[in-house]
């Protein structure tokens, strides 16, 4: 079996040949809100995957900004062996550097950092890291900087601790340094330290010489699902990533826009129309925007992808899970409220990457994600996007509102989407169901280099970003591939009973393409 076949055909397997044993499998239906978890030294393990999958994440990211390509393929080899074994997809995100600024402390020393003092940026990595210097790796800053810009430097993004963060005021260049003031007293520990200049254009690629690198190997090697493009700028980023992926053959690879500063959301209109998907950095948006206005970058920003039906997903909800079992209380309501915003997922960071708790925080936020589901208000929804996408509407619009409108109508369990390209079940996570979507996706023919089952799977786990949807392979225990629609549909119908969606005489809403038309059922799941 192909590797990434692994990935989504146990499913159907389990539900072909297993049908008496639903109690004992794990609840692969925590809530509709997707969870993105980043991996790392807290979450490499075989045991801890599994027990993050069970939780609830649908979706695992490989942050390249730290740590090289053997360790992120040990830790995609673990994650390939947990979702076999416990027989749940989960699709593959690679994060790029992007034009990251960093402060280099090559002594590896902490630098204190007292308020009043004066420090210098520099690019001469020749100078020892200290309290008076402290190097860069950007040689530009000076020409983009002025008198009064404000400077971030510290791991304020990654732990949420003000303590180790500092805030610098630009009091003049000297050449290529950077004089500053030190606005508060702080302690950098560590060997790089992440520096962010507010609402100041800095003049580096978003896609870098590192990051093409990555992509054209790993990226290669594992076929991966989506690359998250960080501190996409401008819709031109896009499409450059997107002609990069084409000349490397990994054309089906979704691209999700990283939104990270005001940059971004000056030309926000035009990279939601280039992108696959867009995710919210809201560690970088928190210090680019006046805090009061974030609240508001936010709605409008998931709002637009709701209305485009593309993925919206938020980062940085629950920090103090770092090191905490329970979140804030604010953090609570911060993440059940992304949800009543529309957010298709949650991005954790550093809770799973590093954390003390990534299966609890992964769970926790699930389950606040599933009690801010129960009051969203759907047909407020509903009638928004309706509204906005207008008439005439295209067939494939209609027929898929019209399948939401009759789940609705019928109280049905379940919407069964039938899918080649993953565009059916897009459509109807558009119009926000309030039950599970499986997206039945059928292997297309071969196409480049890709044969049918590899395409397919890619197209499933991608599924995997998509509010409420879960794919199934439409591929039988015997590696039958051209099944018959009403042999298809019963294991989608198996597989909803085998995991606890659907039981004896609840109705399915089914939206398939018969010939040139796309059609409408609905079918009462009998037992047997």
């Amino acid at each position: 079996m192909h590797t990434g076949q692994m990935l989504l055909e146990e499913p159907v397997r389990l539900a072909a040949q297993d049908r008496e044993t639903s109690l004992s499998l794990p609840n692969f239906f925590p809530s509709l809100t997707k969870i993105v978890g980043t991996l790392g030294p807290r979450s490499r393990s075989v045991e801890t995957l599994e027990a993050c999958l069970k939780a609830g994440m649908s979706v695992a990211r490989f942050d390249f900004s730290w740590s090289n390509a053997e360790y992120h393929q040990e830790t995609l080899d673990n994650l390939r062996i947990a979702v076999s074994n416990i027989k749940k997809p989960c699709a593959i995100m690679l994060d790029t550097v992007g034009p990251e600024l960093q402060v280099c402390n090559t002594s590896g020393e902490p630098i204190e950092l007292k308020s009043g003092n004066n420090v210098t940026l520099t690019p001469d990595g020749s100078r020892v890291p200290s309290a008076e210097v402290l190097p860069i790796n950007i040689s530009d800053l000076a020409k983009a900087v002025k008198k009064g810009d404000t400077v971030f430097i510290g791991q304020y993004l990654f732990t949420g601790s003000e303590s180790t963060s500092v805030w610098l005021e630009v009091v003049d260049t000297v050449g290529d340094d950077v004089n500053c003031l030190v606005k508060n007293s702080a302690t950098l520990s560590g060997s790089i330290f992440t520096m962010h200049v507010s609402q100041v254009p800095i003049n580096l690629p978003t896609l870098g010489s590192r990051d093409k690198q990555v992509i054209s190997t790993w990226g290669l090697q594992n076929n991966v699902d989506i690359i998250s493009l960080s501190y996409t700028r401008h819709a031109e980023d896009v499409r450059e990533l997107r002609e990069f992926l084409r000349s490397q053959n990994l054309h089906y690879t979704q691209i999700y826009a990283k939104i990270e500063n005001f940059e971004g959301f000056e030309h926000f209109d035009e990279i939601l129309q280039e992108a696959d998907g867009i995710i919210l950095s809201r560690g970088n948006l928190g210090i680019d925007l006046p805090p009061e206005k974030v609240f508001i970058y936010q709605k409008t920003a998931i709002k637009k992808c709701n209305m485009a039906g593309k993925p919206a997903i938020i980062t940085r909800v629950v920090d103090s899970m770092v090191d905490n079992l329970r979140p804030t209380r604010a953090e609570a309501t911060d993440v059940a409220n992304a949800v009543l915003d529309g957010t298709d997922g949650i991005l954790l960071g550093a809770e799973t990457l590093r954390g003390l708790y990534p299966v609890e925080t992964i769970r926790t936020v699930g389950q606040i994600c599933s009690e801010a589901e129960s009051v969203y208000n759907q047909a407020h929804q509903f009638k928004k996007i309706i509204q906005y996408v207008g008439e005439p509407m295209s067939h494939e619009e209609s027929v898929a509102s019209s399948a939401v409108r009759a789940a609705v109508k019928v109280k049905a369990s379940v919407i069964i989407a039938f899918t080649t390209t993953g565009t059916a079940p897009r459509l109807v996570a558009k119009y926000r169901p309030p039950m599970p979507v499986l997206a039945l996706v059928f292997p297309q023919e071969k196409i480049d280099s890709l044969n049918s089952n590899t395409l397919s799977t890619i197209k499933a786990r991608q599924c995997q970003t998509l509010r409420g949807v879960y794919p199934i392979l439409a591929i039988s225990s015997t590696g039958e591939i051209n099944l018959k629609e009403e042999v298809a549909l019963k294991l989608a119908l198996d597989y909803g009973r085998s995991v606890g969606i659907l039981k004896p005489y609840d109705r399915a809403v089914i939206f398939e393409k018969i010939g040139d038309s796309a059609v409408v059922k609905i079918v009462e799941f009998e037992d047997s």
